[in-house]
């Protein structure tokens, strides 16, 4: 197998194009190319001058290919293919005496449970949440009725936060064994579009991925594994520093050395509870703002230019980065181009957004997170659950902020440039459901979070024209961006203090986003399998 890379076609090529652009790179006959695969396509819109070109990263087979390397070998984009496909760390016994156990259900979760399930180890997963499509319908109450289900919501229930989102599947983390290969493969073997494989940026979408989630439910019992609804883990059981099992909210205990807490970033009384319990934690660093509304239009243009609103292109993303004169740091987070801002709450009386899209993106408007890095020694000392004690007053204060009926505070752009409350929209309509409370959102943060914001706006005008639009809406608050503390693993994956127990994904402070979620999902569950085994890493 061979990989070419940096080929590059014009946009609109036809597809036919391709495999003869292959053939006329290699210098070989047609006949000679026996098959070929898309492993990545992109394109580099930074320059808006020139001809936007498709650039594909191609795995191929070719007749005869040692001399097909020798001629490329000076060649830095003809190479052998590397091996990407996935290799299981080992098979349980016939006579496994315990199940592993995994704590939560979203994409950690399901690839923790899956890989298990994989390899034999029928794993019984307990999600807290309840299966998607009541979720969904939970979801929906909140969102169309202003009603609050707090175990079943945009956090909370089969699928996790990813559900809920944009469904984004890239990451920036180092990948060196492939996993992320897995994930996706995994993804579309459930129902994905193809296209994951190769588009460089790709994304599922809310829709889709809720019959993607049932479907790996459904391969994980097929395995043997057991998935279990609306079971709330209350407790732990430890004996002298190993973890013996753990103890539902119906008070049955099931009894396993091998737990994975797969949690999410919200399992604010799970987080209690464990360090109630002694189980070693810290604080990390995290960050607050807000969700920022444009036309998707205006956003299309900045970024494409003449190929705004092309149909292979979609609608535009953007990511933006300012360095504010106070020492903060603003950044645009979770962008959702043609998407919606959500509600994202799972407490009462607390109001959180997010972004979230469609597989389509053809909502009107752009919206992305726009945050603040935030820091434990300096804006919130006091152990490791005092960036949650800050998440809560935030959210609570946005309750107010809002009209103590889950609207969200919200505010034009222009207005909170200048300091003015708001009184009346303008141009963009948010997305936001239930609906906005128009105001002054300075209130909503702390004053240097609002002072770095105010000076960022302006700045991102420079990437991106129209950024600063007087009519673009603020919605308040974003808090939920990573998790406020990490339960810190050795080694072998497992709790610094407690022999098998293993935290992980974004609750634990080990991702951020679907597709790292999925990778540490399949880490831990190697992590597991060779510990029951009795295998070196």
């Amino acid at each position: 197998m061979l990989r070419i890379t940096e080929l590059k076609l014009p946009i609109d090529h036809p597809d036919e194009d391709l495999r003869a652009a292959i053939v006329q790179r290699l210098g070989i006959a047609s006949d000679e190319l026996l098959d070929f695969t898309l492993f990545k396509r992109s394109y580099d819109a930074r320059k808006k001058s020139s001809e936007l070109c498709f650039i594909y990263t191609i795995d191929l087979s070719v007749r005869d290919e040692a001399p097909l390397l020798l001629k490329f070998a000076d060649d830095r984009n003809v190479n052998p293919a590397p091996d990407v496909s996935y290799k299981v760390v080992g098979q349980a016994p016939a006579n496994l005496s315990q199940r592993p156990i995994v704590v939560g259900f979203g994409p950690c979760g399901i690839f923790a449970g899956l890989l298990l399930a994989q390899m034999g180890f029928k794993p019984i997963v307990l999600e807290r949440g309840k299966e998607v499509r009541q979720r969904t319908k939970d979801t929906w109450g909140l969102w169309r009725k202003s009603v609050l289900n707090p175990e079943s919501n945009v956090q909370f229930g089969e699928g996790g936060a990813g559900t809920f989102s944009d469904g984004k599947l890239y990451s920036q983390i180092k990948d060196p064994q492939h996993h992320g290969r897995k994930v996706l493969h995994e993804f579309v073997k459930a129902g994905a579009p193809d296209e994951i494989l190769y588009v460089s940026k790709p994304h599922i979408g809310t829709f889709r991925l809720t019959g993607v989630v049932e479907n790996m439910r459904q391969q994980i019992i097929a395995l043997g594994g057991e998935v279990r609804f609306e079971q709330r883990v209350t407790d732990v059981l430890i004996e002298d520093g190993q973890l013996q099992g753990v103890e539902l909210a119906s008070g049955e205990q099931l009894h396993s050395r091998h737990v994975i807490l797969a949690l999410g970033h919200s399992a604010r009384d799970t987080f209690r509870m464990l360090h109630s319990r002694g189980v070693y934690m810290e604080a990390k660093p995290f960050s607050v703002g807000f969700r920022i509304e444009h036309p998707q239009s205006l956003i299309d243009s900045a970024r494409l230019g003449k190929y705004a609103g092309h149909p292979k292109l979609g609608a535009a993303d953007y990511k933006l980065v300012h360095h504010a004169k106070n020492g903060r740091s603003v950044y645009s987070f979770c962008m959702c181009p043609g998407g919606t801002v959500v509600a994202a709450t799972s407490e009462p009386n607390r109001v959180v957004t997010n972004g979230m899209s469609q597989y389509s993106r053809n909502e009107r408007n752009a919206n992305s997170g726009i945050v603040v890095g935030i820091t434990p020694e300096v804006d919130y000392p006091g152990g490791p659950l005092a960036g949650i004690e800050l998440q809560e007053r935030l959210e609570s204060h946005a309750f107010v902020l809002g009209g103590s009926n889950y609207q969200a505070p919200a505010q034009l752009v222009g207005d909170f440039i200048a300091g003015k409350p708001t009184t009346a929209l303008g141009s963009v309509e948010p997305s936001y459901k239930p609906g906005v409370t128009l105001g002054d959102l300075a209130l909503a943060l702390p004053d240097f979070a609002i002072e770095a914001i105010r000076e960022a706006l302006p700045a991102f005008e420079r990437q991106i024209k129209g950024y600063s639009l007087h009519d673009a809406v603020l919605t308040g608050i974003e808090t939920r961006t990573s998790s406020p503390l990490r339960i810190t693993r050795d080694a072998s994956m497992q709790s610094l203090n407690v022999k098998g127990l293993y935290p992980a994904g974004e609750g634990a402070g080990y991702a951020g986003g679907i597709l790292s979620a999925g990778v540490d999902g399949i880490r831990i569950a190697e992590a597991v399998a060779r510990d029951i085994l009795g295998i070196q890493a």
